[in-house]
C-alpha cells in the first residue's frame, strides 16, 4: 500500500506540472504574438492603399474589421482601433488581436486537463479502496493458516474482484480444519488399537512363554503331550501373527483421509482440465505432449479427483520418464472409459510393475529421485473410490498408465 501511496503521489505531481507547463507554453505564446502586433502591419499596408487608391480593400485582412472615415459615427465603436491621418482627412481603423480565442483555448485545454487528471486519480482511487484495501485485509490470512489458526472463519465480502478467492480460502481453511479433526481421531483410534492389541498379544504370548519353560523343564515326559504343546505353541504364535497383522494394516490404511463425490461429468472437461495445466508446461521443458481423438461421453465420479489421478500419473511420467514424449492416448473399451498416459525413457523393472500401486513403495528407478511412494497408490484408491480401476503396463521402453472410469 505504501509502494501506491508514493505511486499515487508521484501521478498528482506529474499532472500539477503538466498543468503548469501548459499554462506557461500557452500564455508564452499569446505574449509573444500580442509583441509583434500584427495587426499594425495590416493598418499600414491599408493606410498605403487609401493614400494611393482613395480607398481599401478587407477582404484579405485577418485583425482588420472595418475603417470608418472621420464623420457623425467617427467615435461609435467598442472594438480596439487606430486613428491615422490621411491627406489630412482622419481614419479610424478598428482591428482584433484574437486574445479572445487565446483565452478560449488556454480554458479549453486546461478544462481537458481538469478532466483526464480527475478520471486518472477516480481511477486510482477506486483502485486503492475498492481492490488493494480489501486485499491487504487479505495477506494475513496466509500467515494465520501457517501458525495453524483455524477457527475464525474469513469474512466475506460483497468485493467481485476477491469474491471467489476468499471463498476458496474459506474453504481452505475448512478443508485443513477437518483434516487436522481427522488427524487427530486417526491418531486416537490407532492408539486405542494398539493399546487393544497389546493387550491381547500378552495372553498369547504369556502362554508361549509358559508352554516353552515347560518344555525346557521336562515338564512333559509323554511324547504325545509334548506333540499337543507344540501344537498349541504355533497356533499362539499364529494368533499374535493376525495382531501383528492388524497393527500393519491400521499403520498402512488409515493415514489418508480421501473424500470423494461421486457424480457425472464429461470427459472432455476432463481432458481440458490437463491439456489447460500440462501444454504451456511440457513445452517449457521441450516435452513433445500430444492428446489423441476421443468421442466425448458423460463418466462416473468426482472431475477434481479424476484430475489429480492424471496429474499424479503425468507428473510421474515426467519424473521418471527421459522428457522425450508424454502422450494422452484413449483406448476403446466396451465396458467402461480408458484413459492411458503414455511415456517414453521407462526404466522401471518388470518385477516391481505388480507393486507400484502400494503404499510406501517405489520402483528401482527411483533411486536419487525424491518422492514419497504414495502417488499411485493414491490414485489407486481414489478410482477405486470412483468404482474405477487403474493398471500400468511396459511395452518396450514405454511405459503406460491406465485409468479405468465407468460410463454415467
Amino acid at each position: 500500500m505504501k509502494a501506491f501511496n508514493r505511486i499515487f503521489a508521484a501521478v498528482i505531481a506529474a499532472m500539477a506540472i503538466l498543468f503548469i507547463a501548459a499554462n506557461i507554453i500557452l500564455s508564452a505564446d499569446r505574449d509573444s504574438s500580442e509583441s509583434g502586433r500584427p495587426y499594425r502591419v495590416e493598418i499600414n499596408r491599408l493606410a498605403r492603399q487609401i493614400e494611393t487608391d482613395g480607398q481599401a480593400d478587407l477582404s484579405g485582412c485577418e485583425y482588420v474589421t472595418n475603417i470608418e472615415r472621420y464623420g457623425e459615427n467617427f467615435l461609435g465603436t467598442n472594438s480596439d482601433y487606430v486613428i491615422l491621418e490621411i491627406h489630412g482627412e482622419l481614419y479610424r481603423f478598428d482591428y482584433q488581436t484574437g486574445r479572445g480565442d487565446r483565452t478560449r483555448l488556454i480554458v479549453t485545454v486546461n478544462l481537458m486537463l481538469g478532466a483526464m487528471a480527475i478520471l486518472i486519480i477516480s481511477v486510482m482511487l477506486y483502485i486503492r479502496f475498492t481492490i488493494l484495501a480489501p486485499f491487504k485485509r487479505l495477506t494475513d490470512i496466509p500467515y494465520e493458516l501457517s501458525k495453524g489458526n483455524l477457527t475464525a472463519p474469513i469474512k466475506e465480502t460483497k468485493n467481485r474482484f476477491f469474491g471467489k478467492f476468499i471463498w476458496g480460502v474459506d474453504m481452505l481453511r475448512e478443508n485443513i480444519e477437518r483434516q487436522k479433526q481427522r488427524e487427530l481421531e486417526l491418531q486416537k483410534e490407532k492408539k486405542m488399537l494398539l493399546l487393544s492389541l497389546s493387550h491381547d498379544i500378552k495372553t498369547p504370548l504369556s502362554a508361549i512363554k509358559l508352554y516353552s519353560s515347560a518344555l525346557a523343564k521336562r515338564l512333559y515326559p509323554n511324547e504325545e503331550k509334548q506333540r499337543e504343546t507344540a501344537v498349541s505353541i504355533g497356533e499362539k504364535a499364529d494368533e499374535i501373527e493376525s495382531y501383528v497383522s492388524k497393527i500393519i494394516t491400521a499403520s498402512r490404511e488409515d493415514f489418508l483421509s480421501l473424500d470423494v463425490e461421486n457424480g457425472e461429468f464429461y470427459l472432455s472437461d476432463l481432458v481440458r482440465n490437463i491439456e489447460a495445466y500440462y501444454i504451456e508446461k511440457l513445452a517449457l521443458v521441450k516435452t513433445e505432449f500430444t492428446v489423441g481423438e476421443y468421442n466425448n461421453c458423460l463418466l462416473y465420479g468426482d472431475l477434481n479427483r479424476a484430475v489429480e489421478v492424471l496429474q499424479n500419473v503425468i507428473e510421474n511420467a515426467i519424473k521418471y520418464g527421459d522428457g522425450k514424449r508424454i502422450e494422452i492416448l484413449f483406448p476403446s473399451d466396451d465396458e467402461g472409459v480408458l484413459v492411458s498416459i503414455k511415456n517414453t525413457g521407462c526404466t522401471l523393472d518388470r518385477s516391481d510393475l505388480p507393486h507400484i500401486f502400494e503404499s510406501f513403495r517405489r520402483g528401482s528407478n527411483s533411486e536419487n529421485i525424491r518422492g514419497s511412494g504414495l502417488g499411485l497408490y493414491i490414485c489407486r484408491q481414489l478410482m477405486h473410490k470412483m468404482n474405477g480401476e487403474i493398471f500400468a503396463e511396459i511395452d518396450g521402453g514405454a511405459i503406460t498408465v491406465t485409468a479405468v472410469f465407468g460410463r454415467a
